[in-house]
């Protein structure tokens, strides 16, 4: 049996976070999902340093839903870092902010980035967003798991 797919969110938005994982359980998507609050966070998730330590040796994430604009380093310098480090750069990364610009899109996409989605402005759209994205990474394609 192949082991369940985690979902990280990086997010520096309160209310995204819970509306997003309030989409995903109404979609009956059950997989964890975990959050941190900016760059910084999401890096030392994933390398289990500071607070995260205690997940040494627990699963890495199996999808990665990154939002751009967040404090301390934001989603852009994340996602370079991330897809230059060996042993992270397998992690599918979702692209998931409020940008609509073409620079933006582009510039994730040369950078490694495995999907560009506008966030939806209503939660009818997150709904349709998340069914879509949970059919997709979580059902159809098939995601490598590391520790």
């Amino acid at each position: 049996m192949r082991q369940e797919v985690i979902i990280l969110m990086a997010d520096d938005d309160a209310d995204d976070r819970f509306l997003t994982q309030s989409a995903f359980e109404d979609n009956d998507i059950a997989n964890p999902i975990h959050f941190v609050e900016n760059g910084q966070e999401l890096l030392d998730y994933l390398h289990r340093r500071g607070k995260y330590e205690d997940l040494t040796g627990t699963a890495l994430p199996g999808l990665i839903l990154l939002d751009l604009n967040m404090p301390k380093m934001d989603g852009r310098e994340a996602l370079q870092i991330i897809k230059q480090t060996a042993e992270l750069r397998h992690i599918p990364i979702v692209v998931l902010t409020t940008s609509k610009a073409e620079a933006d899109i582009l510039d994730v996409y040369l950078h490694g980035a495995n999907c560009f989605i506008s966030k939806p402005i209503s939660f009818e759209g997150l709904l349709e967003m998340t069914r879509s994205l949970g059919d997709f990474w979580l059902r159809t394609a098939t995601i490598p798991l590391r520790k």
